[in-house]
């Protein structure tokens, strides 16, 4: 299946034109708009050189940065800022999973905003038939529709993306060439002096700039949809996809500079239509902002699915409405973009309002990609003096769209920025907490129980418990196990059963792996499964633990007919017990008071996760969860002393 996505095929470019540019591809909609707004009475020289400004954003951020270098940052085919993570995560920096979290942040961010400006921006194309078009009910209908069919999948509409988005980019490219009649001299944009030598001379240079990288905003969802495309299919189709964005830029330049009265009043995507064309350009651009929401949730979904194997998030629920690989529905996470998107358009009511606010958190996740990816490249070799020069021009490059983007904050800008903060203090607070709780958890070999085992196993006075007793570890060998497990097992309440299975979960840096060890001890009595899981691969432990089981049967490594002498003589199948240790943070630790605070927030942020065994997909029908405390002393505490010794 991965050997097919990354083969170059007719279908697999269709399709990356659906799946991948559909963010991108809608930016003509409101970015000419956006650079008229910021000096509605400029010259020819002015749109040229803002012209030439797209260009060469398109060429050195789309086409070099992520294009040629990012997309070849695939872990086992998977694109993205949490699968670049996952190749860099283990290296020295332990910061790096702040500059994830801060980038996941953000580009989740600009997925609450994308969906709105789009759709807002292809109704407002409405009022050049009828000027009191009600945008906003409209807006928030379409946006309400979208995200209602989600639940119910797309793998059945999504067929139909790639065809219509190859017919929106060619009405982008055939309009844009036709325009641009009306004034061929705009191909001058095609010379870098010219968007040099307007941010040089224009004192508002960086109200340029914010305008012009709302060209490039779809380039970081281009590098999550990898895994969906495959390279070869999203590098070839990037070349049609840029030749028809550039000549339709062009088209709406000439027209601005032909037409400067109206076009300070009317959206230059709009205005290059013919009238005859508005009413079927208003519904393909409506179509296109569909699709580009839909890419921008999809993703969104992904993005917390990886972020919860990777102890970025809260374990949440996860629906799947198709067979299809990918196809996953978050209900909370489509409530949460749901809601922004409608507060989105309520608060700003206008796609020039949006604007505003868009653009600024896309930059900063672009930043954080370049930084991973300076990390990734050096990791796999590749010269420190290049490594060097790719992170000083892409930061520089991506430092000043930043800055020019930081003078939208107080228009808007803080919108998005706010929504980042707090998902990246989610995302910090529980990857450290994580991080925190793994290091104070007491391990023991596993081979000094053989025999206590044993004697529990043989002794009759002990009720038997299941015959088949499955606890879930977390450690990292199988030669390892928690010692709260044994203390269960043991010490709490002794535990009599026929077979024991200590099932290890082991959340693997590779998106789709889904494999199982199996290590037998003491005679048969225990089992150590080892299960290891992609981090975009839900756990269904109870499901691989019963098909685990099947093929040892098959093997005819074990039997499972029951313990008990009237059922065995019936050849009744043993029941399967499952023992869940929950470990809860301990008013009475000693640690210091950073990780008390870290702690203290991830108790309360686990109130709005899964419980642990509907998160593993454990069967509740036998499930014990045994509540254990988890004390962290990084402090040695006051001994109490007897009263003589004191008084004395």
């Amino acid at each position: 299946m991965q050997k097919a996505r990354r083969q170059l095929t007719l279908l697999g470019l269709i399709v990356a034109l659906g799946i991948v540019f559909g963010d991108i591809g809608t930016s003509p909609l409101y970015v000419m708009k956006a650079i008229v707004a910021v000096n509605p009475s400029a010259g020819a020289d002015y749109i040229i050189g803002a012209v030439s400004c797209i260009i060469w954003t398109l060429t050195l951020q789309t086409t070099l940065k992520y294009v040629l270098i990012a997309l070849r940052a695939d872990n086992k085919g998977e694109g993205g800022i949490l699968a670049l993570f996952s190749l860099v995560r283990k290296l020295k920096p332990r910061w790096l999973y702040v500059i994830a979290a801060i980038g996941a942040s953000t580009l989740i961010a600009d997925g609450v905003i994308t969906p709105a400006v789009t759709v807002t921006s292809a109704v407002e194309g409405l009022r050049g038939i009828y000027a009191d078009t009600p945008v906003v009910p409209i807006a928030i209908t379409i946006i309400c529709a979208i995200f209602f069919i989600q639940q119910f999948g797309t793998s059945k509409i999504g067929r139909c993306f790639g065809p219509f988005m190859l017919v929106w980019f060619l009405m982008l490219g055939i309009l844009g060439g036709i325009s641009i009649s009306l004034y061929p001299a705009v191909f001058k944009a095609f010379n870098p002096v010219y968007a040099v030598r307007l941010l040089a001379d224009y004192p508002g240079w960086f109200l340029i700039l914010g305008a012009v990288f709302l060209c490039t905003t779809g380039a970081e969802a281009l590098y999550s949809d990898l895994g969906h495309c495959g390279r070869l299919n999203i590098s070839v189709s990037w070349i049609f996809v840029k030749c028809m964005l550039i000549l339709n830029y062009l088209g709406q330049g000439a027209w601005i500079i032909t037409r400067p009265d109206e076009a300070a009043a009317t959206n230059p995507f709009f205005g290059i239509m013919p009238s005859w064309f508005l009413i079927p350009g208003i519904i393909m651009a409506t179509g296109a902002a569909i699709i580009a929401s839909q890419a921008l949730i999809s993703g969104s979904f992904t993005i917390f699915s990886e972020g919860i194997n990777l102890d970025f998030w809260p374990r949440l629920r996860i629906k799947y409405p198709t067979i299809l690989k990918g196809q996953l529905f978050i209900p909370s996470i489509n409530i949460f973009l749901l809601a922004g998107c409608i507060i989105t358009v309520l608060l700003f009511r206008s796609s020039s309002a949006m604007e505003a606010a868009y653009g600024l958190a896309i930059t900063i996740t672009m930043l954080m990609t370049t930084v991973l990816l300076a990390f990734y490249l050096r990791h796999r070799g590749v010269s420190p003096w290049l490594v060097g020069l790719f992170a000083v021009f892409f930061l520089c490059l991506e430092g000043c769209f930043f800055v020019a983007n930081m003078f939208k904050f107080m228009h808007g800008g803080w919108y998005t920025i706010l929504i980042a903060g707090i998902l990246c203090a989610v995302m910090v607070i529980w990857h450290r907490a994580s991080h925190i709780r793994r290091s104070y958890i007491e391990y023991n070999n596993i081979g000094d129980y053989g025999d206590i085992l044993r004697d529990i196993h043989s002794d009759s006075t002990i009720p038997q418990y299941a015959t088949n007793l499955v606890y879930i570890s977390h450690s990292d060998s199988p030669e390892r196990i928690e010692s709260k497990i044994m203390y269960s097992l043991i010490n709490k309440v002794p535990k009599r059963a026929s077979r024991y299975w200590i099932l290890r979960l082991e959340f693997t840096d590779e998106p789709d792996t889904l494999e199982y060890t199996v290590d037998e001890r003491f005679g048969g009595l225990v089992w150590c499964i080892g299960l290891r899981i992609g981090f975009r691969v839900q756990p269904r432990v109870t499901v691989y633990l019963r098909q685990v089981v099947e093929d040892l049967v098959a093997a005819r490594r074990i039997s499972l007919v029951s313990a008990y002498p009237s059922l065995r003589d019936h050849h009744i199948p043993g029941d399967f017990r499952f023992c869940l240790i929950h470990r809860i943070f301990s008013p009475a630790s000693s640690c210091r008071k950073g990780e008390r605070w870290v702690m203290t927030m991830y108790e309360r942020l686990r109130r709005m996760a899964l419980a642990p065994d509907k998160a593993l997909g454990l069967d509740t029908s036998s499930l014990n969860v045994e509540n254990a405390p988890l004390i962290i002393a990084t402090k040695i505490p006051r001994r109490i002393l007897p009263a003589d010794r004191q008084s004395g």
